[in-house]
């Protein structure tokens, strides 16, 4: 999974913009701490000297358990590459052990500030392969040079550090006036360089400066610097609230903030981070309630367990995507619950969760192009074409009586290997008829994608006539957890488990 779509399912999975730095540097401990909540007391009242092996295990137990403390409550861990180098070789061992034992679905930010341009690929490679980091910080003034090389690797990202908090910097930053500052500069050119998967920014804690950034770069992912000084403390609800009303995008979104390490000095320091993380996303509703183009849904049930696509089931219903009462399907039949998914492409947060859906199950089949099935997956099937840098084809519904009158629209050659994506399947006569339109010009398609399967007996019949099929959700475990999240009640659950 890419640096983006793990950052998006740890922020939905712990409903959380926190990252938490981890880093050996003796300033960012506590300086007062509750001594029976920590490990290696030592290490805080007298640190041994830098070459002692020791100092290297007393840092790798605090950061361990660091690691163990939050990771129910943050987004992303961060790592300064130059405390780690300030150890020498024992340093870089403890960072990539640390590492190691980091939990896979949560994304690593190295920062790094890479700004050597002679070094550029050799480092990127270094990072992203051998370390396996999902992300890092660059100093971009040598320019698109310096950055392209760590471009070269699908799934990563690099923030960009364009404006730091500083003081001394403003005569740099802000040169050769406010009005035209050099920060904004560079965010301006940045926008050319690549995508916002592949390129975000990196910003101190200035409010005033954020929101001129994210004026001009509506889209990026913005990293917060975690060195924040006590007069910049985002533990302070006034100065949060600046911040994000600065920071945060349309959606609510787009913000990574540090977790103030002063947070672990008090007696309770996963009560104070879920204090702080409950405050930020009170915001977040706040910013999306004043803007009327999209939504942002946060779960309102709690589970102990976690299951694979149960927010992104919830938030359907929630969304009114699933309703009940009789309802005439495209095929002509009538049943007693309608799914309707036109409103997904309207709502940022759970196209993007459909699109990774399906991304994961596409992403082990062999296929030279994407084929949607007008009109209902043709989103989707662009979504995927985008995420997965692959061309789309799609078999019209009705052939032009006009033009060239193609069948196919898009580019394609005969002999090429389609995967068909499609968002219902009930009775399987649309994707069929779709499938017969590819193959009737040449075309191989031996997959079938769907969203929603009614597990009518269709994915046999495909199976008959030689196709592979595969779903991102079934009815039944819709109306599984639906039921067990009290959505609906018996009747509705054993209409929709036993309709099909």
């Amino acid at each position: 999974m890419n640096f983006f779509d793990k950052l998006i399912t740890s922020i939905e999975q712990n409903q959380t913009l926190l990252y938490l730095e981890l880093d050996p540097d003796l300033e960012s401990l506590p300086k007062e701490t509750d001594r029976q909540n920590i490990p290696n007391k030592y290490l805080f009242d007298n640190p041994p000297e830098k070459d002692n092996q020791e100092l290297i295990q007393y840092w790798w137990e605090w950061l361990h358990f660091l690691i163990t403390q939050t990771q129910k409550y943050v987004c992303a861990y961060k790592f300064s590459l130059g405390y780690y180098q300030s150890l020498g070789i024992p340093g870089l061992e403890l960072l990539q052990q640390t590492i190691k034992t980091i939990p896979a679905e949560i994304p690593i930010i190295l920062d790094a500030k890479h700004g050597d341009l002679n070094t550029s690929t050799v480092f990127a490679r270094t990072i992203f392969q051998d370390l396996q980091v999902d992300a890092c910080t660059i100093s971009p003034y040598t320019g698109l040079d310096l950055v392209a090389p760590f471009l070269l690797y699908p799934g990563k990202t690099v923030f960009l550090l364009c404006a730091t908090a500083n003081s001394s910097a403003a005569v740099l930053q802000e040169y050769p006036n406010q009005g035209q500052p050099l920060y904004l500069k560079l965010v301006e050119e940045a926008q050319r360089w690549a995508t916002p998967e592949q390129l975000g920014l990196e910003v101190g804690v200035m409010p005033d400066i954020l929101a001129r950034i994210r004026k001009i770069a509506p889209e990026r992912l913005i990293l917060i610097q975690g060195d924040i000084a006590e007069e910049n403390d985002i533990a302070n609800p006034e100065e949060l609230a600046q911040l994000l009303a600065a920071g945060l995008n349309i959606n609510g979104e787009g913000l990574l903030l540090p977790i103030p390490p002063k947070l672990f000095g008090t007696a309770n320091p996963n009560q104070e981070i879920e204090t702080l993380r409950n405050r930020i996303n009170e915001q977040r509703l706040q910013v999306v309630e004043g803007s009327p183009t999209c939504e942002l849904w946060l779960p309102d049930v709690c589970f102990l367990k976690h299951e694979p696509h149960r927010d992104l089931i919830l938030q359907l219903y929630d969304i009114g995507c699933i309703i009940f009462g009789d309802h005439v399907q495209a095929s002509g039949a009538t049943f007693p619950y309608y799914i309707d998914l036109r409103k997904i492409i309207s709502i940022p947060q759970i196209f993007h969760k459909i699109v990774t859906a399906y991304a994961e199950i596409l992403k082990d089949l062999e296929f030279d192009r994407i084929a949607g099935i007008p009109y209902g997956s043709l989103p989707t099937a662009t979504g995927l074409a985008l995420r997965l840098e692959r061309p789309m084809i799609f078999p019209r519904k009705e052939v032009k009586a006009h033009g060239t009158g193609r069948l196919i629209e898009g580019h394609f050659q005969s002999g090429e290997k389609i995967v068909v994506v499609d968002d219902i399947m009930i009775s399987g006569n649309s994707v069929m008829e779709g499938v017969d339109k590819l193959k009737s010009v040449g075309l191989q398609v031996e997959d079938i994608v769907v969203f929603i399967d009614h597990e009518r007996g269709v994915k046999d019949k495909l199976q008959e006539n030689g196709y592979r099929s595969y779903s991102v959700l079934t009815l039944t475990e819709i109306a599984q957890t639906l039921y067990e999240s009290s959505k609906i009640n018996s009747e509705q659950f054993y209409i929709l488990k036993n309709h099909h």
